[in-house]
């Protein structure tokens, strides 16, 4: 198949890449490089039916030609970070919501498959968990930008499906749950990057609030897997799909074990969301994903436990060997 993943040279979209051609595929990405890095896919610029664009998605053009000659629209470029949502929400709002825009209206012509990237963020303050992808929502106020990024998706995800209801474009949609793995920053906010980062240096290690705020971490490798099954399945058009683990571990919890993993001599130190961020910032205490709508339709299992993911991904920030996606 010929594919095409706006946001390639990302973080996961470099991953799905990397995994699409060792299967075969022609795979073409295109990325304007706000985000992501040329380093990120230098290692498959030699390989047979790779191609990219260094662009960006609202370039109506390249676009056209790019999703005429394509099979499957793989969409992960969106402005990403919890740093750079807060200190750019206008960005934020135009580049996630006008890029969706553009990929589904050109994909409608030829009724071309999509997969849109949202995320856990949608959910915003639910505090009740497991989240399944039928709950209701509850959203934070406008004046708090932090919730301008879930909205944002959640337009993309009202878009996607609306154009499989009217258009019969065959859309589907994955919520992502804090993936991680080689390659991943800590440059926009990524939590374990900028841990395994600063117990290296012998930096503290930088709790935001009072580190109780949970999350649940899945590899890259486990995330690849399941975009594919999920893209390529027959009956997943306009479907919503939480991709994530469900074992949950608190921030303060988080930091200690990296300080144990890396035999680091750092401090563990809480600094108040006022200072890391903006006066009256709001954050999710928890975000656990109910699996069980993706593991009844692809058989989806994560397949690291936290500890084999915090090793694998020291281990890539210590050597700089990126571990590809099997």
């Amino acid at each position: 198949m010929n594919i095409l993943i706006t946001g390639g040279a990302g973080f996961i979209g470099s991953h799905l890449a990397e995994r699409l051609l060792k299967r075969g595929e022609t795979v073409c990405i295109v990325d304007d490089l706000s985000t992501g890095s040329a380093r990120n896919f230098q290692h498959l610029k030699q390989q047979k039916g790779f191609s990219y664009h260094l662009d960006t998605v609202t370039n109506e053009r390249l676009m056209a030609e790019l999703i005429d000659d394509a099979d499957v629209i793989y969409h992960l470029a969106a402005a990403v970070g919890v740093k750079l949502i807060v200190e750019s929400p206008t960005q934020t709002i135009e580049t996630n919501i006008r890029g969706t825009e553009v990929v589904l209206q050109l994909a409608a012509k030829k009724k071309k498959r999509v997969l849109i990237t949202s995320t856990s963020e949608v959910y915003g303050k639910r505090n009740q968990v497991p989240f399944r992808e039928d709950d209701d929502l509850l959203l934070g106020p406008p004046d708090k930008g932090r919730w301008s990024y879930a909205c944002s998706k959640l337009i993309d995800e009202f878009l996607a499906i609306a154009y499989w209801n009217e258009k019969r474009v065959p859309t589907v949609i994955v919520r992502l749950f804090n993936v991680v793995g080689p390659r991943q920053t800590g440059d926009y906010g990524m939590v374990i990057p900028s841990f395994i980062k600063q117990a290296l240096k012998g930096a503290d290690l930088t709790v935001y609030g009072d580190g109780s705020q949970t999350r649940c971490f899945t590899h890259i490798n486990d995330v690849v897997g399941a975009l594919i099954a999920v893209a390529e399945h027959p009956n997943a058009n306009g479907e919503v799909f939480n991709i994530g683990s469900a074992q949950e571990v608190s921030m303060l919890e988080l930091a200690t074990r990296i300080k144990h993993l890396t035999a680091s001599e750092s401090r563990v130190v809480l600094v108040p969301y006022d200072i890391a961020y903006k006066k009256g910032f709001e954050d999710m205490m928890r975000r656990v994903p109910d699996l069980t709508k993706i593991n009844r339709t692809i058989g989806y299992k994560p397949s690291m436990n936290l500890d084999e993911i915090l090793l694998n991904t020291i281990h890539y920030h210590t050597t700089g060997s990126s571990v590809a996606a099997a």
